[in-house]
């Protein structure tokens, strides 16, 4: 059959004694993975009359045509860029926000 008498059960003590030693390290490595490295900016709301701003914004940074920038500030709240590193986000946030936009960075 291929099967080991104390194949199971040998395996399982070596398994128990490795996890003890590993689970201590392994609980250190989720610490460093919450660390966000991908931001996301979410377009949250903004005054109608700065609703040209906002969509030069957006054209700005996203390389969208006009049409398709007008259908996503439409679309409130919907997020305009996605995958950013910090400072590049922070940045984006920062401009939205100087013309009137209220963004979230998530």
């Amino acid at each position: 059959m291929g099967l080991n008498r104390f194949g199971p059960a040998a395996s399982g003590a070596g398994l128990q004694s490795t996890s003890t030693g590993g689970g201590s390290s392994s609980a250190a490595e989720p610490k460093v993975a919450k660390e966000k490295t991908a931001f996301d900016v979410k377009l949250e709301k903004f005054d109608a009359s700065v609703k040209l701003k906002v969509i030069k914004e957006i054209r700005a940074f996203t390389e969208l045509g006009l049409k398709e920038a007008k259908d996503l500030v439409e679309k409130t709240p919907v997020v305009v860029k996605k995958g950013l590193l910090k400072d590049e986000a922070e940045k984006i946030v920062e401009k939205l926000k100087v013309v009137g936009a209220t963004v979230v960075l998530e």
